[in-house]
């Protein structure tokens, strides 16, 4: 009876993570597309560029500036939500090493950015904030600093937390888990964008590259050690054969 009782508890890996990393991932392309589009074309500006562009940006494309941070605020849902399922699927896979928490951690507190970031932007598509251009300028500085160094670091810890147990314990495959661990690292190297501007290259790069690997890796990481097991077994007997 105790391990007809234990047997579903085990197999409990929550929501597909895949699925979770496709739907972050397409809320916040949707969020830069469909803003970008609304805006005829021009970007989102950089806090490094003169405060001229900066205040008319914001003052032209107000909606433009309040759909992008509804969807990117939407996105850091499901991030959270893959970042609590990766850590229990880790522990559940036997995983008893830092790497799940840093996981959970890292995950966690990207959304947490992410969602800081959008909600910064949304106060900047309020008509009433822009008759002050210091107050625009630092809230466009406190979005950017969120959702890029803040965000794209923690992403990486995220990235890494799984990275690391499924190269060590074979959860994933080599290539897969080697590329996590390198995209890791420029995602903490990103950090250099606090004091050098020329490393903000850093940020799209570790970003995106994250978005991509994490989406592959939510489809590959096992529910359990026997479904592993089984994939390992099967890709020798096609291989003999």
């Amino acid at each position: 009876m105790t391990a007809v009782e234990r047997t579903p508890r085990q197999n409990e890996a929550g929501p597909p993570l895949g699925i979770l990393a496709v739907v972050f991932t397409a809320l916040f392309l949707a969020g830069i597309i469909i803003s970008t589009v609304m805006a005829g074309g021009v970007t989102f500006p950089s806090p490094f560029g003169s405060s001229a562009e900066i205040l008319a940006y914001f003052h032209d494309h107000q909606s433009a500036v309040q759909v992008s941070a509804f969807l990117q605020f939407g996105a850091s849902v499901p991030m959270a939500i893959y970042a609590a399922t990766a850590s229990a699927r880790l522990h559940n896979l036997g995983i008893r090493a830092p790497g799940a928490t840093i996981a959970l951690a890292g995950g966690l507190l990207a959304a947490g950015m992410l969602a800081l970031s959008a909600l910064f932007g949304w106060v900047l598509s309020r008509p009433e904030v822009l008759t002050e251009s210091a107050v625009v300028r630092a809230l466009q500085d406190l979005a950017f600093v969120t959702g890029g160094a803040g965000h794209v670091v923690f992403l990486g810890l995220l990235v890494a937390g799984i990275a690391v147990p499924g190269l060590l314990a074979g959860l994933l495959p080599r290539p897969l888990a080697f590329a996590g661990l390198a995209i890791a690292v420029i995602a903490e190297l990103s950090t250099l964008t606090l004091l050098v501007s020329g490393a903000a290259v850093l940020l799209p790069v570790a970003r995106f590259t994250s978005l991509v690997w994490l989406i592959a890796a939510g489809f590959l990481l096992p529910r359990s050690r026997a479904g592993r097991t089984g994939s390992r077994r099967q890709a020798r007997k096609d291989a003999a054969v």
